[in-house]
C-alpha cells in the first residue's frame, strides 16, 4: 500500500505579514495512521525540500499524540525536510493521495495545475482521493472526466464559514472554502465547530477540521480494503 501526501509550499498569509503553511495536526495524524496499517507514504510539494510549517500549529496548545511523536520520529522529519516536487510524482506509482490542510493550499495548490491533473488522475482511476480542513479548496478547478466540477453533485465537508470567522480570517484568506464548494454545485455539510465530522461520496473523502484528520485518514484506508 503507497501513499501520496501533499503539502503547500506557501507561506505568507495574506498581506498580513505573519506566516502560514500546513497545519502540523493534519499531516501528522494522517501519516501514523497510514503508517501503522503497514503503508509506504511519500511526501511531495510543489516546490518541493522542506514545506512550511504554519507556526500556530506547533503551539503547545495544538499539539496531540501524533504530533509529539512526528516531532520525535527522525525518519519522519527526514522525510518532511526532503518532499519530492509534485510535478514529478505520477498518480500510477500509488493507491490513494491524501491533502493535509493549513491555509497555505488557498494560495498555492488552489492554483496549481499539477494538482489539479493529479487529482483528476487518481479519481479516474478509482482510487481514494482525500482533503482535511482547508485542503478541499484543492479540488476548486479539479474536473471530472465530463469536465464538470469533481465536486459538483457530491457531498463533501471543509473547512465552515463559522470555522474561519473564529480564526479571524475571513478577510484575510482569498475565498471561504465553504463558499466555494457551495459555488462548484457541491453538498456542502458540517459537524459542529472544531468537532470532528468526515463525509465519504464514492472515492472523495473530506474532513473539516484538523479534528477530523485521523477519522479522515481512517476512511481512506477502509476504501483501500473495500
Amino acid at each position: 500500500m503507497k501513499i501520496l501526501m501533499v503539502l503547500t509550499s506557501h507561506d505568507t498569509l495574506g498581506d498580513t505579514g505573519e506566516k502560514t503553511g500546513f497545519w502540523l495536526e493534519e499531516l501528522a495524524a494522517p501519516y501514523y495512521v497510514f503508517k501503522d496499517a503497514g503503508a509506504e507514504i511519500t511526501l511531495a510539494s510543489p516546490a518541493g525540500g522542506h514545506p512550511p510549517l504554519d507556526p500556530k500549529s506547533a503551539d503547545e496548545g495544538f499539539q496531540t499524540d501524533a504530533t509529539r511523536r512526528f516531532d520525535a520520529d527522525a525518519d519522519a522529519t527526514a522525510q518532511l525536510a526532503s518532499t519530492v516536487k509534485l510535478a514529478s510524482v505520477s498518480q500510477a506509482d500509488f493507491d490513494a493521495v491524501f491533502y493535509p490542510g493549513g491555509h497555505g493550499p488557498l494560495w498555492d495548490l488552489t492554483n496549481d495545475t499539477d494538482s489539479a491533473a493529479l487529482i483528476e488522475a487518481f479519481y479516474a482511476a478509482a482510487k481514494p482521493v482525500s482533503f482535511v480542513c482547508h485542503a478541499p479548496a484543492v479540488l476548486r478547478d479539479v474536473k471530472d472526466t465530463e469536465g464538470a466540477p469533481l465536486v459538483k453533485g457530491k457531498t463533501v465537508t471543509g473547512f465552515s464559514n463559522s470555522e474561519e470567522a473564529a480564526v479571524q480570517l475571513t478577510d484575510i484568506v482569498p475565498f471561504l472554502v465553504e463558499d466555494m464548494l457551495k459555488e462548484k454545485g457541491a453538498e456542502y455539510s458540517h459537524g459542529d465547530d472544531w468537532g470532528a465530522h468526515v463525509v465519504q461520496d464514492g472515492l472523495l473523502i473530506t474532513g473539516q477540521n484538523p479534528a477530523s484528520s485521523d477519522a479522515t485518514a481512517q476512511k481512506v484506508l477502509a476504501a483501500l480494503k473495500s
